[in-house]
């Protein structure tokens, strides 16, 4: 069944107005019709049955038939600083790191990026980005879409340990050790409910001066496997391994 995250204006009593791009969708390219069923999510998280009962020149009329017990975000919180890559890389990690359960999104202006954002240019890439956790969070039946922060740069970053239970950063030089911080050790040490900061760096990795500051701050550094990975796999390798571990894995029945 469709899915659509409206906002707060959409609702009307025991009514959802549907309008703009979810308007366009639904009738052009869903072809929904007077009778159709449909499932609203609020910006809590709270998701209703609905049902279509007018369908207007520029907007849709719907009744909440039920409100659903349903809950598929993650036990906690992820945030991914994805440092800023070449090209539409991060895009891919939006797609899919929403697909996988991130809470939010945070592009880093790390020492080794290439490309760099100017305002002109974040401006333009940050209504896609959200376009992009939007589409992803429907398609994948989210409770809430991840929020997509503008870009922060390394003092600002090194700030956000105050914010979180638990801060990290991949570093390749840990997959090269035989006495490497286990990413699995670390996730055991997190409950249900708590937060935590994952940092990758970009194609070029993070830089040694990077790390220093890093642990400095109380970052701590893991591998992310054996083999070095590409930027935009890190993300998505780290969030199926924290999938795994609170929802899938013998771990996860002690909830």
């Amino acid at each position: 069944m469709q899915r659509y995250f409206l906002p707060s204006t959409a609702w009307k009593g025991n009514k959802v107005i549907i309008n703009n791009d979810d308007f366009h969708h639904m009738v052009k390219v869903m072809r929904f019709k007077v009778g159709d069923k449909i499932i609203c999510n609020k910006e809590d998280g709270k998701a209703a049955l609905c049902e279509i009962n007018a369908i207007y020149e520029d907007f849709i009329e719907g009744n909440i038939l039920e409100w659903l017990e349903e809950n598929v975000e993650l036990p906690i919180h992820v945030a991914i600083v994805q440092g800023i890559p070449k090209g539409d890389k991060f895009e891919l990690v939006l797609q899919k790191g929403t697909e996988l359960g991130a809470s939010s999104f945070i592009p880093y202006q790390s020492e080794r990026s290439i490309s760099v954002w100017d305002d002109k240019k974040v401006a333009k890439k940050m209504k896609r980005y959200n376009k992009i956790v939007k589409e992803a969070s429907e398609q994948c039946h989210r409770n809430k879409i991840p929020t997509v922060h503008a870009p922060i740069n390394k003092s600002q970053l090194l700030k956000l340990i105050e914010e979180y239970d638990m801060c990290i950063f991949a570093y390749e030089e840990e997959a090269k050790t035989s006495s490497y911080q286990s990413f699995s050790r670390l996730l055991a040490l997190l409950q249900p409910g708590q937060r935590l900061l994952i940092v990758i760096g970009p194609e070029g990795g993070i830089s040694e001066k990077e790390a220093v500051l890093f642990k400095e701050a109380g970052f701590n550094p893991v591998r992310l496997g054996p083999r070095i990975l590409r930027t935009e796999t890190a993300s998505l390798y780290a969030l199926a391994s924290i999938s795994y571990h609170f929802e899938e894995s013998e771990f996860s029945d002690s909830f």
